[in-house]
């Protein structure tokens, strides 16, 4: 993933580890409301509580498992990870895109995944060459213009 990505997880994380005490004690409140069995506090509180220890085990194995690539360090003339390319669609408009990992990934802001339709056909492919992706939306065909590294 690029820093970026893996900054905005470990913001995440710790968010999530500083409401764990807020969650034990709402816990603890609703525990001292008394029977348990029609607290609808205490199994609100409860389910929370095993929603943010799930969340935070998931991020705290992707932290653990991140690569961090910085896309200037990268070079060469074929599209891999982080790099930013230019395509050319069906009207010759060009349409920008940088691959990153699955976390990161906005279309909206010029961001795609490289395990989306499109990020597996542009992996591999050099300046000039043709695609062709199958998306939701139907066929899309596009001419890679240009690859970048920044």
């Amino acid at each position: 993933m690029l820093a970026e990505g893996y900054e905005r997880l470990t913001a995440d994380l710790n968010v999530l580890r500083e409401e764990r005490p807020k969650i034990v004690e709402a816990i603890e409140e609703a525990r001292a409301h008394g029977d348990l069995s029609e607290n609808a506090e205490y199994h609100a509180a409860k389910e929370r509580q095993g929603q943010v220890e799930a969340q935070i085990a998931d991020l705290e194995d992707r932290v653990s498992r991140a690569q961090i690539i910085d896309p200037t360090s990268l070079s060469g003339d074929r599209i891999v990870f982080g790099a930013t390319v230019t395509l050319l669609d069906e009207d010759d408009k060009p349409i920008r895109y940088q691959i990153v990992g699955q976390t990161e990934a906005d279309a909206k802001v010029g961001r795609i995944s490289y395990n989306s339709p499109l990020g597996k056909a542009l992996i591999g492919r050099k300046v000039s060459d043709e695609i062709e992706v199958t998306v939701p939306s139907g066929e899309k065909f596009y001419v890679v213009e240009k690859i970048e590294f920044i």
